[in-house]
């Protein structure tokens, strides 16, 4: 976490699969948390005002929203151990209402702990090498990455070691604590992008050269919130030891030029589309030039360190199999679904649904976190993995013992069979929680759930997003759902604008709105008259995605419109 001054560290011990906090990690979360407890004794004691308290609790990733304070804890690239999944447990548990918030950035969300209660969580948090510190405000947050990273077979290098660079770098850069606005960065190592780079401030994708170098694409100016727009390339190509000097350039030419005068134009995709983006380019390369000789160095010592850290576990040498084979239809469309092709022969990556029909897309309660450790430990070497799409990952995972840990699952309500399709629904807190919101977005995905309950249809449509958001600032990235649902106030009341068209892959797009906008009631069947056209008029192997993008909107505004919609 060595910052604004970073500088390669010395040789350490490791073990596999996560980086482990040294005595400077250690000492700076732990100096936090003891900073944080006596500014909120002092708020709590009427010493500091709210303005004064807001500014010190956002940097601990402390927000007030509808009825109570909701902390978000960040989860490094998505990565946690199953000691780290016990201590989000058992904060559930002790602290709020026995359950947490996966969001798509790959952190946890606790809405319901007391205000004085928060110190005492951070510190459980330090024990286990875990914080919440850049997790909100004006400054470089959480890196999020590919949640098969150093497993999947289309990878070009495992993106990890480049993650936990960045996240050493950016923690207290003191030249970016106070940036216009926040800033997010992804960062990819394979040709699918499961991260969705394409809408971050600064998106870094591993590529070859023409020589073969491995080296960075760097993007820049994504985003979507109140003005979406899909990132554009800054560079196609940048020497790895540049990295942190070029992500200098960048924000350096944000943090100068971002705006500062209006809240909602103060991203950096807005100065990036104001400017254009051969102006940024040009303006990047030339604080870049003119600064990266005194910048850090990444050196491939270094490198070869963080790789360590990110070492394969003891993969035994096993025999791929077919472990489906005569078993029940349903650890059948389980397997088909909730499992992913990995890079080692008889292994699989086993998803774990948190998209239960009645329950809201995200949610764990802590008796689940607990299972999910024990079964991380048991059956993938004790890691966890969280998704963008607001979902658990077992990487590593032998196929010989799928059907059990499918049985483990099914159990405990987390083996639903719908990776990929309508019902894996990415879904924001919405009116329920959030203090910025327009309308309700649980109640609309349980009504979803509820319309669209024959897994033979879910299944027969493919793979589909579809993406849902209580207000403009999109935290449920409905702008880049196959179908986003955006939640508005119409008077009062509840009403949902459509959008169809998107997607948050390396084929980036944001979708374009059908029409007037429809009352709660009516969204499943507006969805299904949607899904209708589809299934008329798709072509052999022709996602959703595919037939919207070869027919255009017409056709389906059409169909939604004709009459009015009757759920």
């Amino acid at each position: 976490m060595l910052s604004g001054n970073w500088r390669p560290r010395g040789p350490r011990t490791y073990r596999y699969g996560m980086y482990r906090y040294d005595v400077v990690d250690k000492t700076l979360v732990r100096e936090r948390v003891a900073q944080f407890r006596d500014q909120t004794r002092r708020f709590l004691a009427g010493e500091l005002s709210d303005d004064e308290f807001r500014h010190l609790r956002l940097r601990n990733g402390l927000y007030i929203q509808r009825h109570a304070p909701m902390l978000r804890v960040a989860v490094p690239y998505g990565l946690l151990s199953s000691r780290q999944l016990r201590t989000l447990a058992h904060i559930a548990r002790r602290y709020d209402r026995g359950y947490g918030h996966f969001t798509t950035r790959q952190n946890i969300q606790y809405n319901w702990p007391k205000l004085e209660d928060v110190p005492d969580i951070l510190a459980e948090l330090a024990e286990v090498e875990m914080h919440s510190i850049q997790t909100s405000g004006n400054c470089i947050r959480n890196t999020t990455s590919d949640h098969l990273a150093g497993v999947s077979p289309d990878e070009l290098e495992d993106p990890r070691p480049w993650c936990e660079l960045i996240r050493q770098w950016s923690t207290f850069h003191p030249e970016f604590t106070y940036l216009p606005r926040k800033f997010k960065i992804a960062v990819t190592g394979a040709a699918q992008d499961r991260a969705a780079s394409l809408v971050h401030d600064v998106g870094v994708h591993l590529v070859r050269n023409t020589d073969g170098e491995l080296g960075f694409e760097i993007l820049a100016g994504g985003g979507l919130g109140r003005t979406p727009i899909i990132g554009q390339v800054v560079r196609d190509f940048l020497p790895r030891r540049h990295l942190l000097s070029y992500l200098e350039a960048i924000l350096r030419v944000y943090n100068l030029e971002g705006r500062r005068d209006n809240i909602h134009k103060a991203r950096i995709k807005i100065l990036v589309r104001s400017l254009g983006i051969e102006e940024f380019r040009r303006r990047v390369e030339a604080e870049w030039n003119n600064t990266r000789a005194a910048g850090p160095v990444v050196t491939e010592e270094e490198i070869a360190r963080l790789r360590g850290f990110f070492a394969p576990p003891a993969y035994r040498e096993l025999p791929n199999t077919e472990p489906a084979a005569g078993k029940s239809t349903a650890f059948r469309a389980w397997y088909r679904y909730n499992t992913a092709a990995h890079k080692v022969p008889g292994y699989r990556a086993v998803y774990i649904s948190l998209k239960k029909p009645d329950v809201a897309p995200g949610d764990i309660t802590d008796s689940q976190m607990e299972l999910v450790a024990h079964l991380a430990d048991r059956y993938s070497f004790g890691e966890v993995r969280v998704t963008h799409t607001q979902n658990l990952l077992l990487a590593d995972v032998p196929q010989s013992q799928a059907f059990e840990l499918w049985q483990a699952l099914d159990g405990a309500g987390l083996a639903t069979p719908n990776i990929g399709t309508l019902t894996d629904m990415i879904c924001c807190p919405g009116l329920d929680f959030c203090s910025l919101a327009n309308a309700r977005s649980i109640d609309v995905a349980k009504l979803i759930n509820e319309r669209f309950d024959d897994y033979d249809y879910v299944y027969d449509l493919g793979e589909l997003d579809i993406k849902m958001s209580g207000c403009m600032n999109a935290c449920g990235h409905h702008h880049v759902g196959n179908i986003g649902i955006l939640g508005v106030d119409k008077g009062g009341q509840e009403w949902y604008q459509i959008t169809i068209g998107g997607a948050a892959g390396a084929d980036a797009s944001l979708g374009e709105v059908i029409g007037p906008s429809v009352a709660k009631s009516d969204v499943p069947e507006t969805l299904a008259r949607l899904l209708d056209v589809y299934v008329e008029r798709r072509q052999p192997e022709e996602r959703f995605l595919d037939t919207v993008r070869r027919l255009g909107i017409k056709p389906f505004k059409e169909r939604v419109y004709a009459a009015p919609v009757a759920a």
